[in-house]
């Protein structure tokens, strides 16, 4: 691989990172990690972005509604030389998301980097970028001071949930419409849903969740989708966080394999638990081609009529809303637009802004390609089956020691072949949109970043040294701390992490402990180590040193 100026990177020192949510945040400690000097701008007055809950929607920013539950699991989601706290719920409320972060920021002394109430205005290449690879970074505080900085690089991390997409020209007499109308973005609670008709247009997670949160106070709503979607419960087998099944490296070997058995065998199991045709939920496309709904109330509000799923909107008139089969509903009182998010980075130039089909022209969704200099990188703008906070952290570890001219990346002309490529293969395999501009698989986006680092981890290396760590790195779910065991940044305490996660999972579920029956084993104490497609993995961990005394699958 060819660096453009690998002596302009090695210059690299003060870099800017706009934005102070679970990208921005996690972007300023590996900064300070590889001893870079971050400032981090963030627009509004604490850190946090789309996990800090706003009483009034703040325009150009994330936001969420009082009832949202994080969809990924605790040790899934949580960044990897950071665990969380045992006592924390598996799926957090969103209080206790900003929680976790505010303890990540605390742990590492983040805050004293953050420049709150300053938004960039415009981030530019200095006169002399080409020699230097510098920016200019405009910004303007709460009391309307301009001021201009020049950094070595920029971080964007920004995210993409802050321009809601209201597709009023999409449907017929939508300005006769007589009721009430509004986006997702402005949802707060269902407060003033009392007894109303409430029809909820799309069915991605916010979609869902809307429409069980108001089905608690309304008279009906009816949820509306175009093509339907699968919908999975975090609680899965035995009980556990769902996404701690199959989720595995193992699971990942035999869904290569056998891809389309592995996609019939899991809609059936989705099928068992409740029949999508029977309630009007099955999607035209396959598991794996889109993020599923994952919603744990959705199937009983369905079943006791609180919620009726209907097709698409075809027009409306007055109070009356009718759909693309001809059906009717009348005395519709509000209608809620949880039809997605326009992204835009209104500060860059824009030339750094052009797509290759829906999505940006960025190498592995991080670096623009057209850049003489490698020093500005995308963080956060990624969107996998898995949590975004662990892609984020590589993405950030990835682009700065890139910044450092520790790490090269290729010519334009190869990047920008290999984003085609990339861009392809991806709308093969996934429904991309405008909505949905880019989609990856999670260990393999993951693993080519950490390749690029050196911190992927070597199993069979492992099976030589600790079989017992490379069990749970082979069959446990995947969490984050198995990017900290070696390499750059590798943290002491990551192979205690993946020892212990499973205690940090059941810990939330001993505020009642119910005695068991004494039973006579082989062996006195077992730990799951992992699922692998729905089958729970157990082995002997009896003696202070690790071995594995047997093994053995228990449904």
């Amino acid at each position: 691989m060819l660096n453009r100026d690998s002596s302009v990177s090695s210059m690299v020192q003060k870099v800017a990172v706009i934005g102070a949510g679970p990208s921005g945040l996690t972007s300023v400690k590996v900064c300070l990690d590889e001893g870079l000097e971050p400032t981090c701008f963030e627009s509004s007055h604490d850190i946090g972005g789309l996990w800090r809950f706003k009483e009034k929607p703040e325009p150009g920013r994330a936001n969420i509604y009082e009832s949202v539950v994080i969809n990924s699991s605790k040790e899934m989601m949580s960044f990897s030389d950071f665990p969380p706290p045992a006592e924390l719920p598996n799926h957090m409320h969103h209080s206790e998301v900003l929680l976790y972060l505010r303890l990540y920021v605390k742990a590492f002394k983040l805050q004293r980097h953050i420049h709150f109430q300053t938004t960039v205005l415009h981030v530019r290449q200095t006169p002399d970028y080409a020699v230097t690879g510098q920016w200019e970074v405009e910004t303007q505080t709460g009391e309307n001071q301009r001021e201009t900085h020049i950094f070595d690089a920029v971080m964007v991390c920004t995210g993409h949930f802050t321009q809601p997409h209201t597709p009023l020209k999409d449907f017929t007499g939508m300005e006769s419409f007589e009721g009430k109308c509004f986006h997702s973005w402005d949802y707060r609670s269902a407060e003033g849903m009392q007894g109303k008709r409430v029809v909820v247009i799309g069915m991605g997670n916010s979609g869902g969740d809307i429409a069980v949160d108001i089905s608690r106070v309304a008279e009906k709503v009816y949820l509306s989708t175009r093509s339907g979607a699968w919908v999975v419960s975090r609680v899965g087998q035995g009980g556990f966080p769902c996404d701690l099944f199959g989720t595995s490296r193992m699971d990942l070997m035999i869904s290569k394999l056998f891809p389309s058995r592995m996609n019939r065998m899991l809609e059936k199991k989705l099928n068992e638990a409740f029949d999508h045709t029977l309630y009007g939920l099955k999607p035209r496309h396959g598991f794996f081609t889109q993020i599923p709904v994952v919603n744990d109330d959705l199937p009983a509000r369905i079943i006791s009529g609180r919620v009726q799923m209907k097709p698409n909107v075809k027009e409306l008139s007055g109070s009356t809303v009718v759909f693309v089969d001809g059906s009717v509903i009348n005395k519709v009182d509000v209608v809620v637009f949880a039809t997605g998010y326009n992204y835009s980075f209104p500060f860059l130039p824009p030339a750094l802004q052009n797509k290759c089909g829906y999505r940006l022209h960025l190498y592995k969704h991080v670096f623009p390609p057209s850049l003489t200099q490698p020093t500005l990188a995308v963080v956060g703008f990624i969107h996998a089956l898995g949590a975004i906070n662990p892609l984020a952290e590589m993405q950030a570890r990835w682009a700065t020691r890139v910044f450092k001219g520790l790490l090269t990346i290729p010519t334009e002309e190869t990047m920008m072949k290999e984003i085609q490529k990339d861009t392809t293969a991806m709308h093969q395999s996934f429904r991309c949109s405008e909505r949905n501009p880019l989609q990856v698989v999670y260990i393999p986006y993951m693993d080519s970043l950490a390749e690029q680092v050196g911190v992927r981890p070597n199993i069979l290396w492992l099976f030589l040294r600790d079989p017992r760590l490379a069990l749970q790195v082979l069959l446990g779910p995947c969490t984050p701390y198995q990017y900290r065991l070696t390499g750059p940044g590798w943290w002491i305490g990551a192979r205690q992490a993946i020892l212990t996660q499973w205690d940090r999972v059941v810990q939330p579920f001993k505020s009642r402990v119910v005695p068991q029956p004494d039973q006579t084993r082989a062996c006195s104490r077992l730990s799951m180590i992992g699922i692998v497609s729905g089958v729970a993995l157990l082995c002997c961990v009896c003696y202070k040193k690790p071995h594995l005394c047997f093994f053995f699958a228990a449904k």
